[in-house]
């Protein structure tokens, strides 16, 4: 579905009909799912960012970050009108990445706010638009993430996240989305925060979808397992259909030749002599992370989508910020640095997407947001149903 936004923007923006518009959604779900519609066949598009017509869906966003879900939206046909942005506890970096989702997104009308979520609720949201077509939230997942559970004394729900919660039902109930999104990690579906955003959801009658998705199963050339809640009133809106899974050797191979040389660390070429013990021959490249501990191997096949992208591989909670932090092993015994144009690919952003120079602060954007191009297939399949699409 994702090669149908373009067109439908298309025909936005010739003030197709209504009618127009439902008969080709219904057309394009009808057809059967092909190798050439792969989400991971579409990075090489033209660098021309989407136009959209003045009467596009409009969207509202908490917790943006630089703008990932605005990516989607806008490749979606939808115009981010507010993104809220900023985080107390990283101060300069969230302005940072303020100014970076201004650069992106300011052109499409998009104003940044530079507030938490709870000052502008405490405001009662003045300037805010009222029954905005989408309402999206991400709300920070620090103290939900599975890493950050793991060290002790770490993990523990606090009375900010409880307060962002409650500032987030209040903007459910005062600015009345059509349609209400969240996405998180996991493990946020066991919090009271994500009861009362529910609570509000329940009182206000919407219907209310959650469930705990791979995102590569839609496509994206990476393991990425995240809560997704969708809900909706007078109609219900589903996740996309599932796709065809894309390695990640397929997803940037193109960019492989242009990235820099490198060199394994120890702890790399150990973990590459493990693999090729137990998997020879390996005629295949592997992606290798320079840093982190997880369960899985760290080398990744290039059949097979990568281990999941998170802030902590471009810089740590010291600030410590890191020039390279995977590396692509080939078989030939050539060495290249994963550079950030190929991880943003890997977290599905868009080629007109503009990242800030430096490295920790766009892996800082890259490890934070939602993918872009799941966010696309999502808000296509709730274009559908605002349209009154029968599916």
């Amino acid at each position: 579905m994702t090669k149908t936004a373009p067109i439908i923007r298309t025909l936005q923006q010739k003030r197709a009909t209504r009618e127009n518009i439902i008969a080709f959604i219904k057309k394009a779900k009808s057809k059967k799912s092909s190798p050439k519609v792969d989400v991971c066949k579409n990075f090489d598009n033209t660098k021309i960012k989407p136009v959209l017509p003045d009467d596009a869906p409009i969207a509202v966003v908490l917790f943006a970050g630089g703008g990932g879900i605005e990516a989607g939206m806008v490749e979606a046909g939808i115009r981010p009108v507010i993104a809220v942005e900023f985080d107390p506890s990283k101060p300069e970096l969230s302005r940072v990445i303020a100014l970076t989702h201004h650069r992106n997104f300011s052109e499409y009308g998009c104003r940044v706010v530079q507030l938490t979520v709870q000052e502008v609720a405490q405001s009662e949201f003045i300037g805010f638009p009222r029954y905005p077509d989408y309402l999206h939230a991400s709300p920070v997942c620090a103290n939900f993430s599975q890493a950050h559970t793991a060290k002790a004394g770490k993990g523990i729900e606090t009375a900010d996240d409880m307060t962002a919660a409650i500032a987030v039902a209040e903007a459910i109930r005062q600015l009345q989305p059509r349609v209400f999104t969240l996405e998180n990690v996991p493990r946020y579906q066991n919090s009271q925060s994500f009861a009362i955003i529910l609570n509000a959801l329940e009182q206000e009658g919407y219907s209310v979808d959650y469930s705990v998705v791979n995102m590569a199963d839609f496509g994206l050339p990476q393991a990425r397992r995240r809560l997704v809640l969708i809900a909706s009133r007078g109609f219900r809106v589903a996740l996309p259909t599932k796709s065809k899974p894309c390695g990640w050797y397929e997803a940037i191979a193109h960019l492989i030749p242009t990235m820099a040389d490198s060199h394994l660390l120890p702890k790399q070429r150990q973990a590459l002599e493990k693999f090729l013990a137990e998997n020879a021959p390996a005629p295949t490249p592997l992606l290798i992370e320079r840093v982190g501990r997880r369960t899985e191997s760290k080398c990744k096949p290039g059949h097979l989508p990568c281990n999941t992208i998170l802030r902590s591989h471009f810089t740590d909670h010291k600030g410590c910020n890191r020039s390279k932090f995977a590396d692509i092993w080939l078989p030939d015994g050539i060495v290249k640095s994963l550079s950030i144009e190929g991880a943003a690919i890997l977290q599905g952003f868009p080629p007109w997407y503009e990242f800030p120079k430096e490295t920790a602060t766009a892996g800082s954007i890259i490890g934070y947001s939602v993918p872009p191009n799941f966010a696309t297939q999502l808000f296509i399949s709730a274009q559908s149903k605002l349209l009154g699409v029968i599916v």
